[in-house]
């Protein structure tokens, strides 16, 4: 039935056999309560089984208590965590993936806010995580973590996991004692590659001696080009075959970046897709016992297949393309690829929660961390099937729709634009951002299956809503540009002086190319997300002169949580973007703007054409508070504007509770 065979072949591990070449690979999930794997944790790992991933490899947990990194960490060199796990690896396996455990220590990159531990690493270099230094370690030391290595093995191998996943990516310990450039010593631990490698040879030893022969070890790596200290690929391969000719490591799963370069870890939808398949293919034509496994830009089956039906590797680790849709590898059995909700690489709720020490959820999947709450991604049907009717085909409307059919009801969604998904759909049209125009393709296919009425091009006033049939309206009419010129941080001022002069613009306005802009633009970006900074981003593209002026430190402070804002600078400078921090605007002038910097106070007029304001929107709501006859759901930004993630989650959450 797929149309995917290659991805969808078996795969031999040790005792074990892979139903599919399709990982849900180790990241940090953040899930734990009081250290403890509970219900948020092993629900989310379980939904993914029942969708069909072959392997399952769970938060990396760390080994020591120097290498704590997040408040969700699971407790370390502590035996009560084995009954909670073996709860989890239970379903999970009766669910039919294999799931194993990675195991892991960052060595300098640690965070002592968390471990309340200095940091441990082979030379005492600095971190990259934080602003401080680390301890070199002493052969006690040394001898210490490696026997907390193996005695993490042996917890796993107790709470139900088949083998454990190596963490030596990104330049963690393992990685730090591989790299000259952070391997100084001169003892036995550093200097030749048979010294810097035998650090992480005598712990997998350890490891195959105490779990046994059909215990899968497997090894994590990373491929990083962007610092010449760190290991380039010839090393990379060198280090990987020493350790296959051991017999002891099953596969090799090849992340991207490092703490060097962190945005590559989890790569934005600024990078490139299959970031990790030059490295691969050299390790598939170098090892004679280890499968590889391609990580990183792995997003869509399409990928997968592409990868392994190519020979670039033997397993693909898709972590968002199955956070987005945990059902992936099921409906790609079953021949619905095109079924598959697509991960839009957004990082926001993923790596974004994260880097705020949140557990993870997703944009498009609200469900993602609330399967043991919502049921997971999958839907009970109602016993009270109604007409609802959808007023409005932005984010909100949209999932509140597709939830409502999901359970059995009559659904009508209703939509003043010639096209779904309100201001979303306009953020796909900024540079690299086309995966969100996929996403409005899955719905309007979703909506075709479930048999939802779409009316585009119908506005609905408060006589039509009265009218309709249905007795249940979900009002998801969004929000509207303030048109005032209001700054957050001129609270003082209702508008922008000089703003009736006209040639403003919202950057709705802009998208939509209802804006004459002419040649030379300020963008005035008040959110530090991509509302501002992708229009700013579009237009110089397009080669208009911008420039950014932001009350923010710097350019696209909310989007740093997603990694993406260190790419979309560089591509901006590249194009000539000037970026202004930390001003407001004092006048507008028809044909340029004064701003004032925050720290000095000196002011500065800037010619333009042009002005576009990225402020806050203001709900819109064109209905009254109660409709006889009818119950009113009020969702998305009609209620508060907000960011699409939370429109999302309430559609969603509505959905379920019709």
């Amino acid at each position: 039935m797929t149309q995917h065979p290659r991805l969808m072949s078996p795969l031999r591990l040790r005792d074990l056999t892979l139903r599919n070449r399709i990982v849900f690979g180790a990241h940090t999930a953040n899930m734990s309560d009081q250290g403890m794997p509970g219900p948020r944790f092993g629900k989310y790992l379980l939904e993914r089984a029942l969708g069909g991933a072959a392997m399952i490899v769970a938060e990396p947990v760390p080994v020591h208590r120097t290498g704590v990194l997040t408040r969700g960490n699971f407790l370390h060199s502590d035996d009560a965590v084995i009954p909670a796990f073996r709860t989890i690896t239970d379903e999970v396996k009766a669910a039919g993936a294999v799931i194993l455990q990675q195991l892991y220590h960052v060595g300098a990159h640690g965070d002592a806010d968390l471990s309340f531990a200095p940091h441990w690493s082979p030379s005492g270099g600095p971190s990259y995580h934080d602003s401080d230094g680390s301890h070199a370690m002493t052969e006690a030391e040394i001898e210490e973590v490696l026997e907390a290595h193996v005695a993490a093995a042996v917890r796993a191998k107790a709470a139900g996991f088949q083998g454990v996943e190596v963490w030596a990516a990104y330049h963690s310990m393992l990685d730090q004692f591989w790299t000259p450039w952070s391997n100084q010593r001169t003892d036995r631990w550093g200097g030749s590659l048979e010294n810097r490698t035998r650090f992480s040879r005598e712990l997998i030893e350890r490891v195959r001696r105490a779990c046994g022969e059909g215990f899968i070890v497997g090894l994590a790596i990373s491929y990083s080009t962007s610092y010449d200290v760190t290991l380039q690929a010839e090393a990379l391969c060198e280090i990987v075959d020493l350790h296959d000719r051991t017999g002891h490591v099953d596969y090799v799963t090849v992340g991207a970046g490092s703490y060097l370069e962190f945005e590559a870890i989890i790569p934005p939808f600024t990078h490139a897709e299959k970031l990790t398949t030059p490295l691969t293919q050299q390790l598939k034509s170098l090892v004679k016992h280890a499968v590889i496994t391609s990580e990183a830009g792995v997003r869509t089956p399409e990928n997968g297949e592409a990868i392994i039906g190519s020979g670039l590797a033997d397993l693909v680790s898709i972590v968002r393309g199955q956070i987005a849709d945990p059902h992936l590898a099921r409906k790609v059995a079953e021949g619905r690829a095109t079924d598959v909700r697509g991960c839009i690489s957004c990082n926001q709720m993923c790596w974004g929660r994260r880097s705020r020490d949140y557990w993870i959820s997703c944009l498009v999947n609200p469900s993602a961390g609330r399967e043991f709450e919502w049921g997971g991604d999958r839907f009970s049907p109602s016993t009270d099937a109604k007409d609802v009717l959808v007023v409005g085909a932005g984010p909100a409307g949209l999932e509140a729709a597709r939830a409502a059919a999901e359970r059995g009801h009559r659904v009508e969604l209703v939509e003043a634009a010639p096209v779904i998904g309100g201001q979303f759909r306009l953020a796909g049209m900024q540079p690299r951002r086309g995966q969100i125009l996929d996403l409005m393709d899955w719905y309007e296919r979703q909506f075709a299956k479930l048999g939802v009425r779409l009316r585009l091009n119908t506005f609905l006033d408060e006589a039509d809503l009265a009218a309709h049939g249905a007795g249940v309206v979900v009002v998801a009419t969004g929000s509207l540009p303030d048109e005032t010129g209001f700054q957050r941080w001129v609270p003082a001022e209702p508008t922008l002086p000089g703003i009736e002069a006209g040639g403003v613009w919202s950057p709705e306005a802009v998208l939509r190319r209802e804006a004459r802009l002419g040649d030379a633009v300020v963008i005035y970006d008040e959110g530090g997300n991509w509302r501002g900074v992708g229009t700013a981003w579009a237009l110089a593209e397009q080669g208009k002169r911008v420039t950014v002026v932001t009350p923010d430190p710097f350019v696209g402070k909310e989007i740093a949580r997603t990694a993406a804002d260190g790419p979309v600078r560089r591509r901006m400078g590249a194009l000539g973007v000037r970026m202004l921090t930390e001003h407001c605007l004092t006048r507008w002038h028809g044909n340029g703007v004064t701003v004032r910097s925050f720290l000095t106070g000196q002011e500065e007029t800037i010619a333009a054409s042009a002005l576009v304001m990225a402020t806050t929107n203001r709900a819109f709501d064109p209905f009254p508070v109660a409709v006889p006859g009818k119950t009113l759901h009020r969702i998305g930004d009609c209620a508060a504007p907000r960011l699409a993630a939370y429109a999302f989650h309430e559609g969603r959450k509505l959905g379920l509770t019709l």
